[in-house]
């Protein structure tokens, strides 16, 4: 079984097109779906309930402890992040299992924005390399339970900057896979920022990332720089 852990804050208005979504591309009783919410007021959790998902109330704030929290719920073999306001691909049972058969413990899509701009199709284009800053949770993430479990998770002090950190380790003991197939990502951050501005934050908490700096600080500075809507 594959278990999808969807990590949420006020996603009301996306989550219950992605529950649809990975329902019904899915085989039936491949897959589970939980939603950890951190008691969203915009009626997040029961959108989720209502498309098909199961609802966990996250026990404390921060995405790396939520997908924590919801893998100590899962039932599956293989868990698999991924971001509420995420185009799920059709083919992702089968793509991941395929990449765990194969040898790969955990991996990633590629993604495309769903806009037009230029600026973003070339963002987009660098997530077919394998650097560490071409990654990113809006990729979605899978890994064997076995092999999340030897990490012991997410590290919960990264309170921004957990995907990078994870997958930092994972490479360091295992085959990491990007599937060369696209996810679709929301651009609602560049709309609300310019390109400029948001590449500028990126690198930005990138730079304090590599320096070691407390993950607060990263999390204070990236918000800082950015306009959220």
């Amino acid at each position: 079984m594959l278990s999808v852990i969807i990590p949420t804050y006020n996603e009301a208005d996306n989550i219950g097109r992605l529950v649809a979504d990975l329902r019904r591309y899915a085989p039936p009783g491949s897959v589970e779906i939980l939603v950890v919410d951190a008691h969203s007021p915009d009626g997040t959790a029961a959108a989720a309930r209502a498309a098909g998902a199961t609802v966990l109330d996250a026990p404390k704030p921060g995405r790396a402890a939520q997908l924590n929290y919801g893998a100590s719920q899962a039932r599956g073999d293989i868990f698999y992040f991924v971001h509420a306001d995420v185009g799920i691909h059709p083919g992702y049972v089968a793509t991941i299992a395929a990449a765990v058969a194969q040898g790969h413990a955990a991996g990633c899509y590629r993604f495309r924005f769903d806009s037009p701009h230029p600026l973003l199709r070339i963002n987009s284009y660098g997530t077919r390399f394998k650097g560490i800053m071409s990654r990113g949770g809006d990729q979605t993430l899978f890994v064997t339970r076995a092999l999340f479990e030897q990490l012991g998770g997410f590290n919960e002090q990264f309170v921004i900057m957990e995907d990078f950190e994870i997958i930092q380790r994972i490479r360091r003991v295992a085959s990491f896979y990007i599937v060369p197939l696209d996810v679709v990502v929301s651009a609602r951050k560049y709309e609300t920022n310019s390109w400029l501005r948001v590449q500028l934050a990126n690198l930005t908490a990138f730079a304090m990332y590599f320096l070691k700096l407390p993950p607060p600080r990263i999390a204070r500075t990236y918000k800082l720089l950015l306009n959220y809507r």
